[in-house]
């Protein structure tokens, strides 16, 4: 069983059991979170579509931490200019476990 929800604009296919890195959610770890907008379920073999979202149906997680991702570098420069700049920026995300499906 599966479904993809819509976390902060962005899609994710979800199981039991699994965890996903969302954009940074609101709450301390160990919180437990909601997702209501729920946009397929596959439930052994029975898929269900909504349009554009499936009523009743929110998909149950915890927060397990808050986390980092991997530093992009950004270097911008002009040539013959004598012009370089170098900036590093880390994405924040929250690792999340999926709890139940329903």
């Amino acid at each position: 069983m599966y479904a993809i929800v819509e976390i902060a604009g962005k899609q994710f296919k979800v199981a039991k059991d699994q965890y996903i890195y969302a954009p940074k959610l609101e709450g301390e770890a160990g919180s437990a979170v909601s997702f209501d907008k729920v946009l397929l379920v596959d439930n052994g073999g029975s898929i269900d579509i909504g349009v554009p979202v499936l009523s009743g149906v929110a998909v149950a997680g915890k927060i397990v931490e808050h986390v980092k991702g991997n530093k992009v570098l950004v270097f911008k420069k002009k040539r013959r200019k004598g012009y370089a700049v170098k900036n590093g920026h880390r994405q924040q995300f929250t690792k999340v476990q999926i709890e139940s499906i329903g």
